[in-house]
């Protein structure tokens, strides 16, 4: 890339971080009504856990928002033509990290009280291969119809993001950055791993 697009280019990184720090989860829940969203339920600020409390609307509104994260600022770098080695994909991937990082470790509250990473990762996935996100949001639908759980779906979609990813756009670089994100969505969802192997996770 040009000295114009590099520099854009680290500019629209950190706005994936700052914008994917935005907790829209908390934002929402603390505009419109007296739930401490960090507090209650799960404690997490995801749509899930805003849908339970706060009801169906302020989770559509916070899953838009999420999504949002991961769109908007891989999208902007197809604006500015940005590549790597000719790659658009390979540009975009570490957008999309540096959003879903953002919402994992939020610059806004010292790095803590992150999300998940679903929708942020969905979103950027959405803007970086639309047909991964296709295929990807098939097995979501798929394995959330099968075992009646969120949780379950959102694990069963990050597995196969990477490999959906490396199919769809044979870059190396993407599947391995999908893959981190991947791992991390794993790792944040320990506790729901743990419960649904106790048969306690809570179903639809």
């Amino acid at each position: 890339m040009e000295f114009y697009h590099t520099t854009v280019y680290y500019a629209i990184l950190l706005f994936a971080y700052l914008f994917g720090s935005v907790s829209w989860g908390l934002v929402l829940t603390r505009l419109f009504t007296d739930i401490d969203i960090l507090r209650e339920g799960s404690g997490n600020v995801g749509a899930t856990n805003v849908r339970r409390l706060a009801g169906n609307r302020l989770g559509v509104l916070t899953l838009l928002g999420d999504l949002l994260k991961g769109v908007l600022p891989v999208y902007c770098v197809a604006l500015i033509g940005g590549s790597i080695e000719g790659s658009l994909v390979a540009a975009q991937a570490p957008v999309a990290l540096a959003a879903f990082g953002g919402h994992l470790f939020p610059a806004y509250t010292r790095l803590r009280n992150g999300g998940k990473g679903v929708a942020t990762a969905a979103g950027g996935l959405l803007a970086l291969s639309p047909v991964a996100f296709g295929v990807t949001l098939a097995v979501f639908c798929l394995a959330v119809w099968h075992s009646r759980r969120i949780s379950v779906g959102s694990l069963a979609a990050a597995g196969i993001m990477p490999v959906a990813v490396w199919v769809t756009t044979r870059s190396g670089w993407a599947a391995i950055l999908t893959l981190v994100m991947a791992i991390l969505i794993f790792i944040r969802h320990k506790d729901n791993i743990r419960r649904i192997r106790a048969g306690t996770e809570p179903r639809i």
